[in-house]
């Protein structure tokens, strides 16, 4: 079998997640510290170990609580010897520093990277609700000069089109993209960490306020705050604490334009090229997948990344999730089963990728998977920008 585009160099060794919820008034570089602190301790490794940092977005986001802390601050603060490093916005959406510290240890030029993403929006924003889109008395970004007039200053506003046009294009119901949100809730109730946990019903989701059609407020992630780390680490390394995650594959693809609505199909988006140039990598196929955990900033984007992955045949994501039962814990493809960003909280993708690592090492608890699992995949974004990874738990 071929071992991707790293021939089986590249590996995940350790997790960390700090504290997580609504609003826990510590700043972002608090939260990064802790997460990296057990991240580093997970693999069983110091931060001597540690030769390389690696974060998204960088600095510069003006969202406010969007950005934790940069890898200048990290590096800083705990005295990190890096042989090498990078943390830009311009990449494979939150997965792509991932996939850079993976070429960096196949290619020899770190041993051991820490990747973090961390966000404190639930505390920043705590005195203004949700960040504007509008950059007050600067010149709109080149996706808002035509949206904006309309007033669709929101991603809710922008992706409901396209989901929209799936719905009447390949008859998914409301009914069906509800399973989504009525998943993800089903799972955080067995995910101590999760900040929404109360059962709910789908007269619940479906009696819940508009936010933007086809989308009401359970179609929407928890804004939160809190920091996920990952260990990415050359294959062979000694004195790891277990054996290590191979990253078989990764997706970066962008054959289109970078776009929420100027795709030739509006309804496809750059999970699309993702998963294509993912797939091109390894001789895994879909039919591989054990488990899926896939970004749901919004419900619908969940549908695109099953269409997108070849999980499903194309159009027919709303077989998949009717009745919920498939995608359960004990269906054919788990999903999302920390409660993904719907319940368990916006970690901004990480939070997927962690949860991922979580049920191949069968550390899972209550929400473990009932048939052990080998392999997962791991969709990031979604709209203009996305990213992908395939893991599996076989011996590198």
């Amino acid at each position: 079998m071929s071992r991707g585009p790293f021939d089986g160099r590249a590996t995940i060794s350790g997790i960390g997640q700090s504290a997580v919820g609504r609003r826990l008034m510590r700043d972002g570089l608090d939260l990064t510290i802790e997460a990296i602190e057990r991240a580093v301790a997970d693999a069983g490794l110091s931060f001597d170990d540690i030769d390389g940092v690696a974060s998204y977005p960088g600095p510069g986001v003006p969202a406010p609580g969007f950005t934790g802390a940069d890898v200048s601050q990290v590096q800083t603060a705990l005295g990190i010897r890096s042989r090498w490093y990078m943390g830009s916005i311009e990449t494979a959406a939150q997965v792509g520093p991932v996939i850079e510290a993976c070429m960096a240890v196949a290619l020899g030029l770190a041993q051991h990277v820490v990747v973090f993403r961390s966000v404190w929006e639930g505390t920043a924003q705590a005195g203004g609700g949700r960040a504007s889109a509008l950059v007050p008395g600067g010149e709109l970004p080149p996706h808002l000069q035509y949206s904006a007039p309309f007033g669709a200053l929101s991603a809710a506003n922008w992706l409901g089109l396209p989901a929209t046009r799936y719905m009447h294009d390949h008859g998914l119901t409301k009914e069906q993209l509800g399973q989504v949100a009525l998943n993800g809730r089903r799972n955080a109730a067995l995910n101590p960490a999760a900040i929404y946990r109360d059962p709910m019903t789908m007269e619940d989701y479906l009696s819940a306020r508009v936010i933007s059609t086809p989308f009401g407020l359970y179609d929407c992630d928890v804004p939160c705050d809190g920091a996920t780390a990952i260990v990415v680490s050359r294959a062979g390394s000694a004195g790891l604490r277990r054996t290590p995650l191979v990253v078989e594959s990764v997706g970066t693809g962008m054959y289109e334009r970078p776009t929420w609505d100027q795709r030739a199909d509006v309804t496809s988006m750059a999970a699309y090229d993702a998963a294509a140039s993912m797939w091109e990598r390894t001789s895994l196929t879909a039919a591989d997948v054990d488990v899926a955990q896939l970004y749901d900033g919004f419900t619908f984007l969940t549908v695109s990344w099953l269409d997108a992955l070849g999980l499903v045949e194309h159009g027919r994501a709303g077989d998949l999730l009717d009745g919920g039962d498939r995608i359960a814990r004990d269906g054919d493809l788990p999903l999302n089963t920390s409660g993904g960003q719907l319940s368990a909280g916006r970690l901004h993708g990480f939070g997927h990728l962690h949860e991922a690592c979580v049920q191949l090492w069968g550390e899972g608890g209550e929400r473990q998977v009932a048939r052990q699992p080998e392999i997962a995949v791991v969709g990031a974004g979604g709209g203009p920008v996305a990213g992908c990874l395939l893991l599996s738990n076989r011996e590198a």
